[in-house]
């Protein structure tokens, strides 16, 4: 449950520490006042796009944070699987933005992003406002009460992984079918170009081998020239290497009277071996190298149509082309086994979709159970409501797969006599759809430990007696380990909350600020009594005040 909320810097709040208790709260104030701005900072906290134009008028950052009890709510294992310090006293949700466009967001000081904040808020804390109970014209919102009420998380688990596995072994199908189809319509064009490519015997690295020879070939005559002359200067006429030999045996004249000679004399006749050595080399190349016209033909003629195939099937090499053939030949394959390949799929898919069919039978069953249970629990709530005639009615139709089931829901209703059951957001008044939103939420909250609720004027277009019984239908959603917030303008509901807070404007010499205090007993009095009366309290407002009070306090 929420235990406290600071907020500094947000829209026309400067500073706000304010401490929150168990069971039913209210918040009042004046339109305006800034009521909406507290809903707002929580909202972020809850994962909400932020809004540099929330910031304070002239500060550069504004900082929200909420502290939460969760040691009833089992939530331990979401700090494990996101590597959170866990402390279940004391949950810390913080919220920074600055006037530079950043937003930071941490849980228990530890930065997180965005989705992870919004993910752990969904679990503490649920805001209902008014343009929520705009939810029951969507059919996704019926389902899920449905589902909540049926306890069918699990199967709708496995429904979900299940259609999940369809919908795949589908798209896989139909890609096959349409590959299969489309290399059918170019087969013809497909073997020609298999056929082509295979017809050439390509090697890979051969172009390269073929390039040097075809360099060679055209340049032998020059190599040739000049292996001969170093062969000349090495070994021939010149002679270098026994003008080298000659050396050597000169200076080994001197070893005796000039022995430091001698290293010199050895690196002479290593050199003389390495030249004999490199100019019997050069001389063996010299006698291979020989112009062959014929075979810089075939080198030509091969290069030729390895870059003709290169240029067809825009290839950069060998590897390239031989890798294209082999696609080529893959495709060609599946279109030769097309129909087994087909037909396998095909059947993957029947069998997925007859496992979701079996799964989605046992989904429904669930569901119009629960519906049954539903509609006479609806039934009981809100004819003391003040809709003694109600008739509410949960349609359960089959169609075809979808990601939430086989079925097709529809709340139905009618408030008077003989009149016809229609969809709930078409007959419904404003008063009457809060009477069922607020009927809903609290069957659904005694199915799910939610620590914190808070309903934002759901007492819309309800009064008097009504608001009174709404009121005690929220006092008893706040007593079992649930925290309820209610904001409201109705001094029925205002009475009933056993922590009452204010929200209020005040003008300074330079601007105007919202505020919000909890109020004692007699300060309960006051707000109560002008609620009742206007800004113009009489005795009258302030005895029916007290009497409100009394009375709601004898039944909490």
């Amino acid at each position: 449950m929420l235990t406290q909320l600071y907020i500094r810097h947000f829209t026309l709040i400067n500073e706000l520490d304010i401490r929150f208790n168990r069971g039913f709260s209210v918040i009042t104030g004046e339109t305006g006042a800034g009521k909406s701005i507290i809903l707002g900072a929580i909202g972020l906290l809850l994962g909400q796009r932020a809004d540099t134009k929330s910031i304070k008028a002239g500060e550069d950052r504004c900082t929200i944070e909420a502290h939460f009890d969760i040691s009833r709510y089992n939530l331990r294992p979401f700090f494990e699987e996101n590597d959170i310090d866990y402390d279940e006293n004391d949950c810390i949700l913080r919220r920074e933005l600055t006037a530079a466009g950043k937003s930071r967001s941490f849980i228990n000081d530890i930065p997180v992003q965005l989705s992870l904040m919004r993910e752990l808020g969904d679990k503490l804390v649920d805001i209902h406002s008014q343009h929520q109970n705009l939810l029951l014209n969507k059919e996704d919102f019926q389902l899920s009460v449905v589902d909540v009420m049926a306890e069918n998380t699990q199967l709708l688990v496995d429904y979900q992984t299940c259609f999940k596995e369809y919908q795949n072994a589908k798209q896989h199908f139909e890609q096959l079918k349409e590959e299969i189809e489309k290399g059918r319509e170019n087969e013809e064009l497909l073997r020609f170009q298999q056929q082509e490519l295979n017809n050439a015997a390509l090697i890979d690295g051969e172009q390269e081998e073929l390039e040097q020879t075809s360099r060679m070939m055209t340049h032998a005559e020059e190599i040739k020239k000049r292996l001969f002359f170093a062969e000349d200067v090495l070994n021939g006429e010149r002679n270098l290497i026994n003008d080298l030999k000659q050396v050597s045996k000169n200076l080994a004249e001197i070893i005796e009277p000039y022995p430091e000679i001698s290293s010199a004399i050895k690196r002479l006749d290593s050199c003389y071996i390495e030249l004999k050595d490199i100019a019997e080399d050069i001389a063996d190349k010299a006698e291979s190298i020989d112009f062959d016209g014929e075979r810089l033909r075939l080198t030509d003629d091969r290069l030729s149509t390895i870059y003709s195939l290169q240029q067809k099937y825009h290839a950069a090499s060998v590897r390239e082309l031989i890798d294209i053939k082999n696609s080529l030949e893959e495709q060609l394959n599946h279109i030769d086994h097309s129909d087994e390949t087909l037909r396998e799929a095909e059947q993957q898919m029947l069998s997925l979709h007859e496992q979701c069919k079996q799964k989605g039978d046992a989904l429904s069953t669930s569901r119009k159970k629960a519906a049954r249970k539903i509609e006479e629990e609806m039934g009981k709530r809100l004819i003391p409501l003040g809709i003694p005639n109600v008739r509410f009615q949960i349609t359960l139709e089959e169609k075809q797969l979808s990601a939430n089931g086989i079925d097709k829901v529809a709340f139905m209703f009618s408030a008077n006599k003989n009149a016809p059951l229609q969809p709930v957001s078409q007959v419904a008044s404003g008063g009457e759809i809060a009477r069922v939103m607020l009927s809903l939420k609290a069957m659904i909250s005694g199915a799910v430990k939610l620590p914190t609720i808070i309903f934002d004027e759901i007492d819309t277009g309800v009064s008097g007696a009504i608001a009174e019984k709404m009121a005690r239908i929220m006092q008893e959603m706040g007593m079992n380990d649930r925290q309820v917030i209610s904001i409201t303008h109705l001094p029925q509901i205002a009475a009933m909350g056993t922590t009452h807070y204010k929200v209020f404007k005040e003008d300074t010499k330079d601007e105007t600020i919202s505020n919000m205090l909890q109020l004692s007993a007699e300060e309960r009095v006051s707000e109560i009594a002008q609620m009742l009366s206007g800004s113009d309290i009489t005795q009258e407002a302030i005895n029916n005040a007290r009497s409100l009070l009394k009375q709601a306090s004898s039944t909490q």
